[in-house]
């Protein structure tokens, strides 16, 4: 798409044709000229604007993700967005990180080749910080992890990497394998310096600390599939139904939920005369005939009907009823 012109330059041109400084055919020979585009052979773009699209919907996939797992486990407000999404050399990669560094090397089956996920050291001691019952505070000046510290960074490192499985699940089947840990940057090398990564970077505000993650994804091991990062795969995939495995998933979760579930033995009104004068041994009666059985609520609806009784020395209640679906009533 050509340069917009300015009115300014608009009508400098209108004048230069009217007063035949400057003539049709000139202009017509200089639209006819061919376009030069800059194209740089050390550093060649792999990815069209389409994979780099569908990166960009996997990764905030991911984010989500993330938020959701740091926010439990560190019992702190997390937030986390997709900050850039850049075609570099892998040279130029290592070379922008600090040393030491917390590094993360996966693979991701069935593809060949490794992947690398670094958590700038801001974030990964404010990490430290919170896991430990601080306030999340990120250290002065960058320094090695302790071995506790190494511990409790390459649990929470190895959690961060196995959601990719998830974020990558509407394109590709993919298993991350955590590998190892490495802090010096100048010992990894899964791809040749020249060769071209895609280098995701992650903002995470944990907080009031910022820090960041990065993931470089090397062109060699996204290269068998290619074909599925396009915007129009991911849009127009038909939802999934979900596997026995994935509902067995599901429901785990749910049952680790807790709710409130009481017995509703029945209620009565008394004027606050008489509230202020019961003694041991009056008798409030209830309007809940004996013979009908109590309601039970889980949180605010009614789901159950039950008898009272015992259980050894304990009050119970035996289910005498699962109350219909869409019979719902509300227990306030």
């Amino acid at each position: 798409m050509g340069d917009v012109l300015s009115q300014s330059e608009i009508d400098a041109l209108l004048s230069a044709l009217s007063d035949g400084q400057l003539s049709a055919e000139e202009m017509r020979s200089t639209d006819n000229t061919k376009k030069v585009r800059v194209y740089d052979f050390k550093r060649p773009n792999k990815f069209s604007k389409d994979q780099i699209h569908s990166l960009q919907n996997i990764h905030e996939n991911y984010c989500r993700a993330l938020t959701n797992y740091l926010s439990g486990n560190l019992h702190s407000p997390i937030e986390s967005k997709v900050l850039s999404i850049e075609q570099i050399t892998y040279d130029e990669f290592i070379r922008s990180l600090p040393s030491p560094t917390v590094m993360g090397i996966f693979t991701l089956e069935p593809l060949e080749g490794t992947v690398l996920m670094e958590v700038s050291p801001s974030l990964a001691f404010t990490i430290v910080d919170r896991i430990l019952g601080g306030q999340g505070q990120e250290v002065e000046k960058n320094r090695d992890l302790t071995e506790i510290e190494k511990t409790l960074v390459e649990h929470r490192l190895t959690h961060m990497i196995n959601l990719t499985e998830e974020a990558w699940a509407e394109v590709y089947e993919l298993k991350p394998q955590f590998i190892a840990m490495e802090p010096n940057p100048q010992f990894v090398q899964i791809v040749a310096p020249n060769e071209m990564v895609v280098l995701v970077t992650i903002e995470v505000t944990v907080g009031d600390t910022v820090g960041m993650i990065e993931v470089c994804l090397p062109y060699l091991v996204l290269e068998s599939i290619l074909e599925k990062l396009s915007t129009y795969f991911l849009f127009s995939t038909k939802a999934k139904v979900s596997s026995p495995e994935q509902i067995a998933a599901i429901r785990k979760k749910i049952e680790w939920a807790k709710v409130d579930v009481v017995a509703f033995l029945g209620h009565s009104e008394i004027l606050v005369r008489d509230l202020l004068e019961l003694a041991v041994g009056d008798v409030i009666p209830l309007r809940q005939a004996v013979a009908e059985p109590l309601p039970i609520y889980v949180g605010k609806y009614m789901k159950f009907k039950s008898n009272p009784g015992l259980n050894g020395d304990h009050l119970a209640v035996q289910i005498t009823e699962v109350v219909e679906e869409g019979r719902e009533e509300d227990g306030e």
